[in-house]
């Protein structure tokens, strides 16, 4: 059973509760959780000095010792993740207008949403940026509540201000973020990624400079795949209408189904084939599929890069020192 078939669009009013619910079944389903070994993990016990923090205080100790100690942690590397969303029009597909299911943009934020969620169980950095014809907004990665509150009003705003004609520049737009974001992040990129077939080709050099920058970076392609890529409409007129532009169409949906899904399913093939060949990790995201695709992934792809980030810290001087360590033994 998906997510949605029991879900009215009204229900999205609390975006926070539903971004829980969707981490916590998510959790549920696992048979290992993904919250063993926090980023901060406990190294030992030091006397208590009068005047600090009594927030480390082991009062389980303080209960059998009558002395205080305070617990001493040692801080692992911090992830930061950057969750980019396309907020242009044409993430606003479908209309939901019987308050039933969510369209692109819906699906997108509340996913975005049980990320961060996630990210801050896991005490990690993450930052937001949405952006249209031009980035819109853009914050920094931090792991303070305070923060994810933020981030989540910004999400919530998203949602409720549903703008007709918002044009999408993809490529400008990335390559900006691109030059911004910290190195070695997280990217994660939320967007149907529907532009022209002229700016292609600068999309696919937006893809490769994220790369380029030392990023890791999963592509979430967000779709209505029913309507938007294998174009299944009952046999009668209908009037399309580009939500980018405002131009509008009328015909049988049969006489235009064949040309189109060869268009849109070879412009897929070539966006997937830069992906593989940028190590980009592309994931097809189908708005009536629920959130199955988006977490384990995330997961997946914040794991290998917490494992690069530790091994990167590592003092430069330690292959050294093992070196002569090693001498000394024979």
């Amino acid at each position: 059973m998906s997510f949605f078939d029991n879900f009215d669009v009204r229900q999205i009013e609390n975006i926070e509760l539903l971004a829980k619910q969707v981490v916590e079944g998510f959790i549920i389903g696992l048979h290992k959780s993904p919250f063993h070994g926090f980023s901060v993990e406990f190294a030992e016990h030091r006397i208590y000095n009068v005047g600090e923090s009594t927030k480390d205080i082991d009062w389980k100790v303080f209960a059998r010792s009558d002395k205080m100690f305070t617990k001493k942690f040692e801080e692992e590397t911090n992830l930061r993740c950057q969750i980019i969303i396309d907020a242009s029009s044409s993430m606003y597909f479908p209309d939901v207008k019987d308050g039933k299911g969510l369209n692109k943009l819906q699906f997108s934020s509340l996913a975005a949403a049980s990320v961060m969620n996630l990210l801050r169980k896991q005490r990690d950095a993450f930052g937001l940026s949405i952006f249209d014809s031009e980035v819109r907004i853009h914050t920094k990665c931090r792991s303070a509540t305070s923060h994810y509150r933020l981030l989540l009003t910004y999400l919530d705003g998203l949602i409720k201000d549903p703008k007709r004609q918002k044009q999408t520049a993809t490529a400008k737009s990335l390559h900006q973020l691109a030059d911004s974001i910290h190195r070695r992040s997280l990217v994660v990129i939320f967007s149907d990624m529907f532009d022209s077939d002229e700016r292609k080709e600068d999309l696919f050099s937006a893809l490769q400079h994220l790369k380029y920058a030392k990023h890791e970076v999963i592509l979430f392609h967000v779709t209505d795949k029913k309507h938007e890529l294998d174009f299944e409409y009952e046999n009668r007129p209908y009037l399309f209408i580009d939500m980018e532009s405002g131009e509008e169409v009328k015909l049988q949906h049969h006489q235009v189904k064949n040309l189109y899904i060869d268009k849109v399913s070879a412009y897929k093939d070539d966006l997937r084939l830069k992906c593989l060949q940028y190590k980009i990790d592309f994931i097809e995201a189908d708005i009536n599929e629920g959130f199955i695709p988006v977490l384990p992934n995330h997961l997946v792809k914040r794991n290998k890069l917490k494992s690069l980030l530790c091994q990167l810290n590592y003092p430069k001087f330690l292959p050294g020192l093992l070196l002569i360590k090693a001498r000394k033994k024979f």
